[in-house]
């Protein structure tokens, strides 16, 4: 008998990775943080003994769920500033607070907030886009999550740089002294284009291509972005970013949403990776991104929740199913987004975007151990006929009963293990006295 740390096993199995494959009555083996194996249960009990065995007897078993596009911090600007389009809520709203308030001592406390509903909906890796990527990288492995860290780049000032050469300088630097985390993976981050310059592009392009990382960048969010940039530049946004060399397999463009058929031609040709932020796109009345035409060119779409503030929730589970929705009624397909696609697309797919599909994404020996289990025995949810049908359409992330990292067990029972939820919530209302208007 092989000893190993861990042996879960669960009434189903969804590894995502093969396409549509469940596995019933199976049980996977972890051990030193990976999955060791995956299994009949008959086989496991008969060639490993474990140290800690958990057993959902309801339970479906899937990968962690990867956010694929979020600002951590803005959890403590949530509620803020609603039912307002975007460029509003950015220009009189948001921009204004985070003037006042963004510190470091902000961003670890809101990522540390962020990480704890994260963890709780079965998330276990999530993209960031914030001021102090250093914080945010510290906060996410106090909270024991993994995080692509978007090292941010603008053209104005902020408390935390004061122009695009300044944000990448220290951007590179919070990197270099956190190469060796497991858990943290990095992103350029240029933040939108109505917010950098040509020449800001250029440096990210560059940086990109010597150290070879992801690039996250908000692209053609609304219809204002779009015309302000025919009017500045002559272009549109995704054209000029062409121009500039930026389309590529390294670039996750986040949101999506007006996209002609030209333009949904060019993410497909070159390679390029979509966030998807439906909640986000609807509270912002930003419009619905072509989700079907995007799926039927072949084009790696990952979910992302955006900013609390924009969404007010930072709920994957609740993503998978609007955008299925959605994709449904955009199309006029039934059939454009099915429960299988879109779990891959919050697991799989926002590994890939990331560059960590050799890492997390699949319940696949050799893989990191990012799991998440949900419960299926509420009456809510009976009777179950297709699990992977009760994910996309059904659960909630209060379903979600157990998530590990890495092989550590980060939430059981639904409930947090080493976060302190009531000092969390104490930390949110003292931000909030600070920032209240």
């Amino acid at each position: 008998m092989e000893v190993v740390d861990l042996l879960i096993e669960a009434r189903w199995i969804v590894p995502v990775d093969p396409a549509g494959v469940v596995l019933e009555n199976h049980a996977v083996v972890v051990d030193k943080g990976r999955i060791l194996a995956v299994l009949s249960q008959d086989e496991a009990a008969s060639r490993f003994s474990a140290r800690n065995h958990k057993r959902l007897e309801q339970h479906v078993l899937i990968p962690g769920l990867v956010n694929l596009h979020t600002h951590a911090a803005m959890s403590l600007l949530r509620g803020l500033a609603d039912d307002l389009p975007l460029m509003e809520w950015l220009q009189h709203h948001i921009w204004p607070a985070e003037a006042q308030h963004v510190s470091e001592q902000f961003v670890y406390d809101g990522t540390l907030l962020a990480c704890a509903e994260m963890l709780r909906g079965g998330i276990t890796c999530f993209n960031d886009m914030y001021f102090f990527p250093g914080a945010a990288a510290d906060a996410a492995l106090a909270s024991g999550m993994r995080a692509a860290i978007g090292l941010i780049a603008v053209d104005f000032p902020s408390s935390y740089a004061t122009d695009a050469d300044d944000y990448l300088a220290k951007g590179l630097a919070i990197r270099d002294q956190r190469l060796d985390e497991p858990l943290l993976s990095f992103c350029l981050a240029p933040h939108a284009p109505y917010t950098v310059s040509d020449a800001g592009f250029a440096k990210v392009l560059t940086l990109a291509e010597q150290i070879e990382l992801p690039i996250h960048l908000h692209l053609h969010e609304t219809v204002q972005e779009i015309e302000e940039s025919v009017q500045r530049f002559g272009m549109r946004p995704i054209e000029r970013i062409r121009r500039l060399g930026l389309l590529s397999p390294a670039l996750i463009a986040v949101h999506g949403v007006h996209l002609d058929a030209h333009e949904i031609e060019l993410l497909a040709e070159h390679g390029c990776s979509l966030a998807h932020c439906p909640s986000s796109n609807l509270k912002l009345a930003s419009g619905i991104a072509p989700i079907g035409e995007l799926v039927a060119k072949g084009i790696n779409i990952g979910l992302g929740t955006d900013g609390a503030a924009s969404n007010n929730r930072l709920d994957l589970l609740q993503e998978m199913r609007l955008a299925a929705l959605l994709a449904k009624e955009q199309s006029g397909r039934a059939d454009a987004l099915n429960a299988h696609q879109v779990l891959h697309m919050a697991t799989l797919a926002g590994a890939r975007a990331l560059g960590l599909e050799a890492q997390i994404g699949s319940i696949t020996p050799g893989k990191a151990a990012d799991l998440c289990a949900v419960a299926l025995d509420d009456l809510v949810l009976a009777p179950c006929y297709e699990p992977v049908s009760h994910l996309a359409y059904a659960v909630g992330r209060e379903h979600v009963s157990a998530v590990w990292v890495a092989g550590r067990i980060r939430v059981e029972d639904g409930q947090l293990i080493e976060s302190n939820e009531t000092g969390l919530i104490k930390l949110a209302l003292l931000w909030q006295n600070k920032i209240r208007p």
